[in-house]
């Protein structure tokens, strides 16, 4: 896997985007879902999607975006990771990411209180318990002792981009997590729904050093607004 800067190119940069192009998904009703990524993972992925505590309940494009980006470009180099996923819903990337990487130290999904049963929930569904753990971890907040003493190095955050309030709290806890361990890779995909989107993303390049991810399938999402990126400390 290789990372570049900013793409000169308007069909992928977000920024160039500068009206509203894109509404919310709609909502559906709760179902049961089996996800191979397209061949990546040998045995399905099973999710549970249920929105009656939140729509972090059902699945994101970004989350599959990023999740079949992981398992294909970092599937052999995770073994010594200390990996978290915040913004996670339902467990999508990192339950992901569990079954179909190798890695030595359990992994944290993490979410709003809201989203801590079905992620706990899916975790079982997959028989993934010794590898994964979940938890209640708020932006804006201090990080939880757990995440305090795992420093994670691999972080991954798909469609934390969607509630514009929430910006400068997501904003601080990847600066927290970065000062934290100031090696430490943020996976970040999101898609840009709304002008308000691009705010996020200036603000983070003052703080972080953002590069836009190679990945085969990026003529395709891109399309889609979709937007795959590595945020790393300055």
């Amino acid at each position: 896997m290789s990372a570049r800067s900013r793409s000169s190119s308007p069909e992928f940069d977000p920024l160039a985007f500068d009206q509203d192009f894109t509404p919310l998904p709609e909502y559906k009703a709760p179902t049961d879902t089996a996800l191979d990524f397209g061949g990546l993972l040998p045995e399905p992925l099973k999710l549970h999607e249920d929105l009656k505590t939140g729509c972090g309940g059902q699945l994101w494009p970004a989350g599959m975006t990023l999740a079949k980006h992981m398992l294909r470009y970092h599937g052999d180099k995770l073994q010594k990771a200390r990996i978290l996923e915040i913004g996670a819903g339902g467990g999508l990337v990192g339950l992901a990411v569990a079954k179909g990487c190798s890695f030595e130290t359990p992994m944290y999904i993490t979410d709003q209180l809201e989203m801590e049963e079905l992620m706990a929930y899916n975790t079982t569904l997959n028989g993934l318990n010794d590898k994964v753990k979940s938890m209640i971890l708020n932006w804006g907040e201090p990080l939880p002792e757990e995440i305090v003493a795992l420093k994670p190095d691999t972080i991954l955050a798909a469609d934390c981009v969607y509630f514009e309030p929430a910006f400068p709290l997501l904003l601080q806890t990847l600066k927290d997590l970065l000062a934290l361990e100031p090696n430490a890779t943020v996976y970040f995909c999101f898609k840009k729904r709304r002008r308000a989107d691009m705010q996020f993303l200036k603000a983070a390049r003052k703080t972080f050093k953002i590069t836009e991810l190679e990945d085969q399938d990026r003529p395709v999402f891109s399309r889609e607004g979709l937007f795959l990126y590595a945020f790393t400390r300055k």
